[in-house]
């Protein structure tokens, strides 16, 4: 999947694809369900398949940090399109200027002069442009004179109700993992790169990788059973993610310590896959008692990856 930045750098090996719009925050199953539409239709038509998303995404721009936590960060999103199998990603600034723009205009300009398309779908509350005055409607009477068709896809329910990145966004706020790898259709987790940090995890028996979590709000918080990817094997461990009130933390930090695992984690990068929420960050009188805290949330955390691995193994056989 080539991954096109700004509007300035399509080229007239772009043209003639099959396109649709959104933030994808999560890549969910009602998000994969346009995603196989339009694979469907690229496959019938005999074009590329192209998705136009923003950054930041349209409610950051307009709520800063009061924003809903974001699921993915675009490396994350990046990823999971990428799996997918679509052509292009065409990530466009979300500004000022895009905000207030004409909702004719800007279509014109992304779907007719940008990429030339020739079909597009949306979902059905897709809304763009100034006041979200754009539509799939707008959008079909723009393509009768320029020549692509469009469809809206139907929602996608789970027990009867819509999948939707605010409703798992719900549910890793109750911390009900099932429903949302259901919703996800696939286990909940981050990415990052590990950071330096403090190393007070040296200091108290138990090194931990830092991973910044890179946007607005984390649906998550807490301490957490995990599984760490992206190394030789999977290793279970327990996460911290929180400002870490007891040793004056200030910016939110993914902090993860792996399970009999002892080489340099320096720069690499990992995926944490959360199992099952220990407990709410809080702040401890000293760092003698959150070291005591520290040791037994990492023993639940070893019962439940024990769990988790008999489980995989159980299956595996």
């Amino acid at each position: 999947m080539e991954l096109i930045r700004g509007m300035h750098n399509l080229r007239p090996k772009h043209h003639g694809c099959v396109a649709t719009i959104g933030n994808f925050d999560g890549v969910h199953r009602g998000h994969q369900a346009i995603l196989e539409a339009l694979r469907a239709r690229g496959q019938a038509l005999g074009c590329p398949t192209a998705l136009v998303t923003f950054e930041p995404q349209p409610r950051e721009f307009f709520q800063g940090r009061e924003v809903p936590a974001r699921l993915t960060r675009l490396r994350e999103k990046w990823q999971r399109l990428k799996a997918v199998g679509l052509d292009y990603l065409l990530l466009l600034p979300f500004n000022e200027a895009l905000a207030s723009s004409d909702p004719e205009a800007w279509a014109r300009a992304v779907f007719v002069d940008g990429l030339a398309a020739r079909h597009v779908l949306v979902g059905d509350d897709f809304k763009f442009g100034r006041e979200r005055r754009g539509d799939a409607a707008l959008l079909r009477r723009l393509g009768e004179g320029a020549g692509f068709t469009v469809d809206d896809t139907p929602t996608v329910r789970d027990g009867g109700d819509r999948i939707s990145s605010s409703r798992i966004r719900a549910c890793l706020a109750a911390d009900d993992f099932p429903t949302a790898e259901r919703l996800l259709g696939a286990p909940y987790s981050i990415t990052g790169r590990v950071v330096y940090g403090r190393q007070l995890g040296r200091t108290l028996a138990m090194p931990t990788a830092n991973l910044r979590l890179q946007r607005y709000r984390s649906p998550l918080a807490g301490v957490f059973a995990v599984a760490v990817e992206g190394l030789d094997r999977p290793y279970g461990g327990v996460c911290n993610i929180g400002v870490r009130p007891t040793v004056e933390g200030r910016e939110p930090l993914l902090e993860v310590h792996l399970f009999d695992y002892n080489g340099d984690l320096y720069g690499r990068l990992l995926t944490v896959r959360f199992l099952e929420k220990i407990r709410n960050e809080k702040r401890f009188e000293g760092l003698e008692a959150l070291q005591a805290q520290i040791h037994q949330d990492a023993a639940a955390a070893r019962v439940r990856w024990a769990a988790e691995a008999a489980g995989k193994a159980g299956g595996a056989a």
